[in-house]
């Protein structure tokens, strides 16, 4: 009786059946993010180090986030960092048990792309004036 039981109960669904939707990319990108940050503070620590080391590590330091690599792992923490607030502000908002309904799920996560990668854009056209252009 046990073994008809138990091949009549259905398998734990697996990632190949489900059909990617924006709100799982948004929980996976989220989680990704918070990952590199730790990254990305590790960059931030070892500039600090250099700071205080003297003028030969921090230009040492510096040559390498004036390189290509190194601008491009910059722009990555920062929309990393931006994206993982935007996305911890939407979970504030959901906390407080606003928004919660599907589309509004759906327009959230939309605006936590555009927002993230609009913010991103503009923080460093900001730095890039600050510092006289390009």
């Amino acid at each position: 009786m046990t073994d008809k039981l138990e091949a009549e109960r259905p398998l734990s669904p697996h990632l190949q059946i489900y059909r990617p939707m924006l709100t799982m990319l948004m929980s996976i990108a989220h989680r990704i993010t918070g990952a590199s940050l730790a990254v990305g503070f590790a960059l931030l620590t070892w500039w600090l180090v250099a700071v205080s080391m003297g003028p030969e590590a921090y230009a040492s330091v510096q040559s390498f986030f004036g390189s290509l690599i190194g601008r491009a792992l910059l722009f990555a923490f920062t929309w990393a960092l931006i994206h993982h607030m935007l996305g911890g502000i939407r979970h504030l908002i959901w906390d407080t048990g606003t928004g919660l309904d599907k589309v509004t799920i759906e327009r959230f996560a939309l605006g936590t792309i555009v927002g993230s990668v609009v913010l991103t854009i503009l923080v460093w056209l900001a730095a890039y004036n600050v510092m006289g252009g390009l």
